[in-house]
């Protein structure tokens, strides 16, 4: 029996990546030889916020599960502060998009950026 994903999971590794905002989320998966489609994977989007709109992006992204965390290679540029949101649930290209879209949106509305994303899961 598998046992349930956590985002602290310890042996998460990085099966797939999107950073390039051109570049389809349907072609990172497709180029993807480490992820598993049919296992769930901590998605984390990485995104830049000013410190004012930290707390207000905790709450709206807690609404659908996230958490926000401190990024660990935390780093300030300027007036903003890197940050993942995290959550575990099973990709798919379309989910990957409307994810991507939703954070972009938010970031743009706090007065912040969405760098990407990137996915976990553990070795199969």
């Amino acid at each position: 029996m598998e046992e349930e994903l956590t985002i602290d999971a310890p042996d998460l590794a990085v099966v797939a990546e999107a950073f390039d905002p051109a570049e389809a989320d349907s072609a990172v998966l497709c180029r993807s030889h480490r992820w598993n489609p049919a296992r769930a994977a901590v998605l984390r989007h990485h995104l830049s916020l000013p410190a004012e709109g930290i707390d207000t992006a905790a709450r709206i992204l807690a609404q659908d599960g996230y958490q926000l965390r401190m990024a660990p290679d935390q780093r300030e540029s300027g007036e903003l502060t890197r940050v993942h949101a995290v959550r575990v649930q099973v990709l798919d290209a379309l989910g990957c998009a409307q994810e991507r879209a939703r954070m972009a949106g938010l970031a743009q509305r706090l007065g912040g950026d969405a760098l990407g994303w990137d996915a976990l899961q553990p070795p199969a």
